[in-house]
């Protein structure tokens, strides 16, 4: 699908939800509109990119290694394409699927989870809320959100909804490009083991999502394990969290349809209310 196409198509799944109620309600109007109308609705907020740009020199787990990335070539004369001799370019990439900003699914810890192809594609559009921890990391750099934390940021901006997509914000992003090697430092701002479960079993989200490259710090990766090994999935590696408000946007998070896939470059975004 041509990549204007496609944009277009997910733009307007994502005004579909929206219009729907997902967030707030909805003029009738709207609500009784065509996706047309609600393509217009979208179309007219502000989008931010949650996404990195990676490249073969971007931080990356040491057990993995850095990608490579070269020119294709025909397999049988093993020439490069070119644009001046083949009238086309493009890339070969080598590189582990837990790369830049990507979809961690149950399979990736979960013999028995779900791949990244069989995720629902409803799940790909839901309610975004952002939870700041910066605050807490002036006093406790390592910080890992706790209930307490999640129950105070609630008091100020309300319940969580469920079936929503929650992000944690540390401004870890900031140093993806300029500080690679601060960005990789270990331990990092993370997520509590409490706190995921009571994301997932008392408010029912969808999904979790963080700027670190692991959600949380401990020997056995127990908040990790725990969210993968019971049918849940993440998006790592985020960006610009600090540009969305707490409440009140959409997320909108694509990846490729990798047959059995273990995770995979993902590109997600806000569409701000």
């Amino acid at each position: 699908m041509p990549a204007l196409a496609l944009s277009r198509s997910i733009v307007g799944c994502a005004a579909f939800v929206f219009c729907l109620g997902f967030l707030a309600p909805v003029p009738v109007s709207a609500q009784s509109g065509s996706l047309a109308d609600a393509y217009k609705v979208i179309a007219g907020k502000e989008f931010v990119d949650l996404s990195h740009s990676f490249s073969p020199v971007t931080p990356v787990w040491g057990g993995f290694g850095q990608a490579t990335m070269s020119a294709a070539s025909d397999p049988k004369t093993h020439e490069p394409y070119t644009i001046e001799k083949q009238g086309f370019r493009t890339t070969f990439y080598s590189m582990v699927g837990q790369y830049g900003t990507h979809i961690d699914p149950p399979a990736h810890f979960d013999p028995d989870g779900k791949t990244m192809d069989q995720i629902p594609l409803k799940q790909m559009i839901l309610p975004l809320v952002v939870i700041d921890e910066t605050p807490l990391l002036k006093a406790e750099p390592e910080h890992a959100l706790t209930v307490a934390d999640i129950e105070a940021w609630e008091k100020e901006h309300g319940k969580i909804p469920q079936g929503a997509f929650a992000a944690l914000r540390t401004d870890m992003y900031k140093d993806w490009d300029t500080d690679p090697e601060r960005f990789k430092r270990y331990p990092f701002p993370s997520w509590s083991l409490d706190a995921i479960k009571l994301l997932f079993e008392q408010r029912g989200v969808t999904a979790i999502g963080h700027e670190a490259l692991d959600t949380d710090i401990t020997e056995k990766m127990e908040s990790e394990t725990w969210l993968l090994s019971n049918d849940h999935w993440q998006i790592e590696v985020m960006a610009n969290l600090d540009k969305v408000p707490a409440t009140g946007a959409v997320i909108v998070v694509t990846w490729p349809k990798v047959e059995n896939g273990f995770g995979f470059p993902a590109r997600a975004f806000a569409i701000l209310p």
